[in-house]
């Protein structure tokens, strides 16, 4: 059985709909997916019934930014309903905060002489979502100006030392766990291999009983850092979660390429209380 449980939209940073998405999953047989898009349920919201018509199951999600050690930490977030009024307050507020990040972003790249404009961006993100750094790069991408950059050497530009560099505040990593539970979800920690400080992953994990993102397709060395995770969620006995992180053209793993054990699924099923 085929799943995929990270999966990005245009309600926040992807390059399809909602319904490409969908039509995607059948053309791949996916049976189970849930779409995490970044601040928002609206993505995942839109699938709960586009997907119910076309036999496959919507598990609703979310992917949250937040920092701990000044490291931007992202959680992953799995519901039974996302229709949940402190949830849905918590998201809109980090959408706002997120998004003024964002533009203090690209005036540090105008300052740095790229000829980028504010309206640029927004023209490639949802009218009702969060503005992100993915929408710079799309807008760059769209730039005749500017195409021949490369999305590797773009996001060096919002490293620690880069000329774009904003640093992460507000919204803690272990307030988010805790209103994520109090909204009736499991948190899980995403990408556990793209955190740079890796000593930091032993305290994210030992707040509360959370879940691991233990599948993923990362760009190198994938089955080595699988195997470590994996080994990690099964000494903590955590739940392990997984997915491709499929944004658009430009990820390296399509909908649907990360092997996911059926036991993974059936056990978040079950603590979130899905048939």
């Amino acid at each position: 059985m085929k799943v995929d449980l990270h999966l990005h939209t245009k309600e926040s940073d992807g390059c399809l709909s909602v319904e490409e998405i969908i039509q995607k999953a059948l053309q791949k047989n996916i049976k189970i997916l849930s779409i995490t898009d970044h601040q928002t349920t609206s993505g995942s919201d839109k699938a709960v019934s586009l997907a119910n018509k076309n036999g496959i199951q919507v598990i609703p999600g979310v992917e949250i930014d937040t920092v701990y050690e000044k490291e931007e930490i992202h959680l992953l977030g799995y519901f039974k309903s996302t229709n949940n009024d402190l949830l849905q307050e918590k998201l809109k507020n980090i959408r706002k905060e997120t998004t003024k990040i964002t533009k203090l972003m690209v005036e540090k790249l105008q300052q740095n002489g790229l000829p980028i404009k504010w309206e640029e961006i927004i023209k490639t993100a949802n009218n009702e979502g969060v503005i992100r750094k993915t929408h710079i790069y799309y807008a760059i991408n769209n730039n005749s100006l500017l195409s021949y950059l490369k999305w590797n050497e773009i996001s060096s530009w919002f490293l620690p030392g880069g000329i774009a560099y904003v640093p992460c505040s507000g919204n803690y990593y272990f307030d988010v766990v805790d209103w994520i539970f109090a909204s009736g979800g499991l948190p899980v920690l995403a990408h556990p291999g793209l955190i740079k400080d890796q000593s930091i992953i032993s305290t994210l994990l030992s707040y509360k009983p959370i879940g691991l993102e233990v599948y993923y397709g990362y760009w190198e060395q994938p089955q080595k850092k699988i195997d470590h995770y994996k080994r990690l969620s099964e000494n903590l006995n955590l739940f392990a979660t997984g997915g491709s992180d499929f944004h658009g053209f430009f990820s390296k793993v399509e909908i649907g390429g990360v092997d996911i054990p059926k036991c993974c699924i059936e056990r978040l099923k079950a603590y979130l209380e899905i048939e």
